[in-house]
């Protein structure tokens, strides 16, 4: 049995979510006797390879074209199906990230692969894979199980911890020309004063409901900085106009995994937790003492976030400093 993993670039830098999937391969790997490669789609996908080696990769399929500067589901299919009928692997896994989503059923039906998609966790067995799948707006694990000549498996954002375990590996560079495809993509335009990438971030500052007005919002905007920190928001503050659609996490936004959350002005409906429920550290801040997010928050804080933010953002910045 072996695992290839795909590794997601973006703006010449690895995502950090593909490298807990390696992570996790690479340990699966080991308590199977089996063995974990890498597949890079990239214009210059061999920069990667040291980076990958450094996570544990034996093998490391590298495809290099100008055509993947940017995500294009046709010529990432076609791609990643040359590299599976080259490598042969017992299991595909990725992780769930948008690009991801819109691939994997492709690459399923077209290779005719049984398939995991979104799991919180997953382990080989003797005959496939054993996965817990998040479901009802991350309300109930779901257990499944999925076996055949191959696997597809994605996962969520944060579940594993991306870890180093250098190895000496085989790069083997994979020749690709894209067919004709109807697809163009002409421009991708970004959310102005996107300065950390929400998806990416290590820190996380989430603005609820109780930002009411531009005030609020400047204060969820001084403390971001002070961290080098994402700004996110609920639906709320989103469908109000107070923040971009760009930033929403939760059911119907984004999905996140920071190192540290904060939860500003947010009652915690499930809904919203569904978006982040995977972070390391959760510090909720709400006039409420009821409110669910104190439920899954490691540190909590009672009170008006007007009078709570720039007492805690101006402590930070001495600490920094």
């Amino acid at each position: 049995m072996s695992i290839l993993v795909y590794i997601s670039t973006t703006g010449g830098k690895i995502k950090r979510s593909a490298l807990e999937v390696l992570s996790h391969c690479r340990e699966q790997a080991a308590a199977n006797n089996s063995e974990v490669a890498a597949v890079v789609l990239d214009a210059d996908a061999t920069s990667f390879t040291e980076t990958l080696q450094s996570y544990g990769a034996k093998k490391i399929y590298t495809v290099s074209n100008p055509v993947f500067k940017t995500h294009l589901n046709a010529p990432i299919t076609e791609a990643l199906l040359k590299v599976i009928d080259q490598a042969k692997p017992s299991v595909f896994a990725c992780a769930s990230t948008e690009g991801t989503k819109d691939i994997i059923g492709a690459l399923a039906a077209k290779t005719g692969a049984a398939t995991l998609p979104d799991v919180a966790n997953f382990e080989l067995t003797s005959d496939g894979v054993s996965a817990l799948r998040p479901v009802m707006a991350a309300k109930i694990l779901s257990q499944n199980t999925a076996s055949g000549d191959l696997v597809l498996v994605s996962v969520r954002s944060g579940s594993y911890d991306a870890s180093q375990s250098p190895v000496v590996s085989e790069t083997i560079a994979v020749d690709y020309s894209p067919s004709d495809f109807a697809q163009v993509l002409r421009e991708v335009l970004s959310s102005a004063g996107d300065k950390v990438d929400l998806s990416e971030a290590n820190v996380v500052i989430a603005a609820g409901r109780g930002i009411k007005d531009e005030a609020g919002k400047k204060l969820i905007e001084d403390l971001a900085e002070s961290l080098g920190g994402a700004i996110g928001a609920s639906r709320a503050v989103v469908e109000n106009g107070m923040f971009p659609a760009t930033a929403q996490i939760g059911q119907t936004g984004k999905v996140v995994s920071p190192e540290l959350y904060f939860a500003i002005g947010i009652s915690g409906a499930v809904q919203h937790t569904a978006g982040m429920s995977n972070s390391k550290v959760i510090v909720a801040i709400n006039k409420d003492a009821d409110a669910p997010i104190f439920q899954m928050a490691s540190y909590g804080l009672v009170g008006d976030l007007y009078k709570i933010l720039p007492i805690l953002t101006e402590e930070i910045k001495k600490i920094r400093n």
